[in-house]
C-alpha cells in the first residue's frame, strides 16, 4: 500500500477520483474542487493550501483518498476555533499552520475519508490514510492540529481509535418521508405554522414575484453574470469576503450540469434575487442566497419553500439549507447534530481542549433537544428523532 501527497488535485484524473466519490456527491467530485483551485477560490491567497492525500495498492490501484488543505486562518470552515488560536497566541504558540479535512466554504455532512468500492479490506485503507495524514503532518510541516470537518458518523470511530477528540455542532435538516406533493408537506404540521407558511408563499405572489428552477447547464452567462452579483452584494452587506468567483460558477455550472440547481425570482421580468443550491442522488444542499432588493418573505420562498417543493418532485430524501438558523423550525426543518475531528499536538492544549469538550457536548446535546420541542410538526406525525438529532 503506498500513500501519495498531491498539491493540486489536476495531479490526478477526474474520472480516477471521481470513483471515490459516493452518491455522485458535487462537493466531492473532482469537477468541484479542481475548480476551486484553478479558479484561485483556494490557494495562498486564501489560506487555503490544497494537500491532498490518495491511497494505492501494489498494482497502482487507487484504494482511496482524502480533500485536505493548509490552512493558515481559520476562515470559511464553519467548525470556530478562533478561541482556541488567540489561547495559542497568548502563550506565545503558532496555531497556523493547520491541516483541516474538509471542503472549503462548505458545512456540509458527508464522507471526508473516501474509499473505492470493492477492495478487500477498506477499513486498513481508512486507517492507513489517518495514519499518514497524522504522522506527515507531525513533520511535514510541524502542524498545531489536525481537523476532520463534517465526517460522517461512520467515519468518527477510526478517527476517535487514533487520538482525535470529538466535537459536535448543530444544523437544521428537512426529512422527506415520501410526500406526494407540497400540500401533503404542509398537512403533517400544526395550524399555526401551516398558516404561517401559506401567508409568507401568499405574500411572494401578491408581490407579483415569480420564481423559476433552473439546473446548471440551463443557466445562460448573463443570468450567472446577474446572479453573481446577487452573491457579491451579500458578503458586502455582512462585511465578509466573496472567495468564489464568476469563472469558478460558469465552469461547474456547465461540468456538475443537474447537480447545480438555482431558482431565480423575477419582478416585472427582471432578476431580483437568486438562490444557488446542489444536489446529489439523495439531497438537496442550499448554500448561496443574494439580492438586489428586499420582498416581504422571498427569502424563505427561495432558499427554503422552493427546495422543499424540488425535493418533493425529484423524490429527494433530504433538505440541508445551510448552517445555522433556528427560524428554519417553524419552517419545517429539525435540529441535526454534526460532528468533527481533532488531533492536538501539544500536550497541555490537547487535555485543555478536551476539557472543554466534555463541557461544550452536552450543551450541545441539550440545545438540540430543547429545540426539538419546538417541532413544527403535530403530535400524532411520528418523525425520527434520534437519526434527526444524532447519534449518542
Amino acid at each position: 500500500m503506498r500513500i501519495q501527497r498531491l498539491d493540486a488535485l489536476d495531479e490526478i484524473s477526474a474520472t480516477e477520483w471521481n470513483t471515490l466519490v459516493p452518491a455522485r456527491n458535487p462537493f466531492l467530485s473532482h469537477e468541484f474542487l479542481s475548480a476551486l483551485e484553478r479558479h484561485r477560490c483556494v490557494g495562498g491567497n486564501t489560506g487555503w493550501l490544497p494537500w491532498h492525500v490518495v491511497c494505492r495498492d501494489g498494482r497502482d490501484r487507487l484504494l482511496g483518498g482524502a480533500p485536505l488543505y493548509l490552512k493558515f486562518n481559520s476562515y470559511g470552515e464553519f467548525v470556530f476555533d478562533w478561541s482556541w488560536a488567540e489561547a495559542y497566541r497568548q502563550r506565545g504558540l503558532a496555531y497556523y499552520p493547520k491541516l483541516v479535512g474538509a471542503i472549503p466554504y462548505t458545512p456540509v455532512t458527508s464522507q471526508k475519508l473516501l474509499l473505492a468500492p470493492d477492495q478487500p479490506r477498506p477499513d486498513e485503507t481508512l486507517r492507513a490514510l489517518i495514519d499518514f495524514v497524522r504522522e506527515a503532518g507531525q513533520h511535514h510541516p510541524p502542524l498545531s492540529s489536525i481537523h476532520w470537518l463534517f465526517p460522517t458518523s461512520a467515519e468518527l470511530e477510526p478517527l476517535l481509535e487514533r487520538g482525535f477528540l470529538h466535537r459536535l455542532g448543530c444544523q437544521f435538516h428537512w426529512q422527506n418521508p415520501g410526500y406526494r406533493d407540497f400540500q401533503d408537506f404542509l398537512d403533517t404540521l400544526t395550524a399555526k405554522r401551516r398558516k404561517n407558511i401559506k401567508r409568507e408563499r401568499r405574500r411572494v405572489r401578491e408581490a407579483g414575484l415569480e420564481l423559476q428552477v433552473l439546473h446548471g447547464g440551463e443557466i445562460s452567462e448573463g443570468q450567472w453574470r446577474t446572479v453573481y452579483g446577487f452573491y457579491r452584494s451579500t458578503f458586502q452587506r455582512l462585511g465578509g469576503i466573496a472567495t468564489l468567483t464568476l469563472p469558478f460558477f460558469l465552469e461547474i455550472a456547465a461540468t456538475l450540469g443537474e447537480r447545480l440547481v438555482l431558482v431565480l425570482a423575477y419582478h416585472q421580468d427582471r432578476e431580483v434575487a437568486g438562490a444557488i443550491s446542489f444536489r446529489d442522488d439523495t439531497t438537496l444542499y442550499g448554500r448561496h442566497w443574494g439580492c438586489r432588493a428586499d420582498f416581504d418573505s422571498l427569502h424563505f420562498e427561495a432558499c427554503y419553500y422552493q427546495g422543499l417543493d424540488y425535493c418533493i418532485r425529484q423524490g429527494l430524501r433530504r433538505f440541508e439549507p445551510g448552517a445555522q438558523g433556528e427560524h428554519k423550525i417553524h419552517r419545517g426543518f429539525l435540529p441535526a447534530l454534526t460532528h468533527s475531528a481533532h488531533w492536538i499536538a501539544q500536550p497541555d492544549f490537547r487535555r485543555a481542549i478536551a476539557d472543554f469538550l466534555k463541557r461544550e457536548t452536552p450543551a450541545v446535546r441539550d440545545y438540540a433537544r430543547g429545540l426539538w420541542e419546538h417541532s413544527p410538526y403535530r403530535d400524532e406525525v411520528t418523525l425520527d428523532a434520534p437519526a434527526l438529532v444524532g447519534p449518542a
